[in-house]
């Protein structure tokens, strides 16, 4: 989804929060605060072979990312679902997706065969992973049972 601008409750600043940066507890630039982003629909953080490591070792949360190829019909239908559980389990896991077409070094470090592909991590490690479409259930389920 990308950035969006979210206005402190406390000085009334308006301050843009990164989607990639939304699982670090975003503050007002002005007066450090705390942003409220209950109720933001920022989406999963968008990754790039650039930046997933330190995604990854960004946070202390259990992390779900996406693998995806723009031209797979699966990878599509799977988007929406991907989307809503970023915004659902904002603050308990965060949820980002790689384009594995593009980001090929990172793909291939994380051995992904097929996409799309969903690989769970904590504090940096792999600790499963779901490959294929599956129903959100499912992705809820795994979420659950880590976060």
């Amino acid at each position: 989804m990308g950035d969006m601008v979210i206005t402190c409750s406390g000085c009334g600043t308006r301050n843009r929060v990164s989607a990639a940066k939304q699982h670090l507890g975003p503050k007002c630039g002005k007066c450090r605060a705390p942003l409220d982003l209950s109720g933001a629909r920022l989406g999963a953080a968008e990754l790039s072979d650039a930046n997933f490591d330190s995604f990854l070792g960004s946070t202390g949360q259990v992390v779900m990312i996406d693998f995806f190829s723009p031209s797979c019909g699966h990878c599509q239908t799977m988007m929406e679902v991907v989307e809503r559980l970023a915004d659902r389990y904002r603050g308990r896991a965060a949820i980002a997706k790689i384009d594995s077409t593009v980001s090929m070094a990172a793909a291939s470090r994380c051995a992904i065969r097929g996409v799309p592909a969903f690989l769970f991590f904590r504090h940096g490690r792999e600790v499963d992973r779901i490959t294929g479409a599956v129903p959100e259930e499912v992705l809820v389920r795994k979420l659950e049972s880590l976060a």
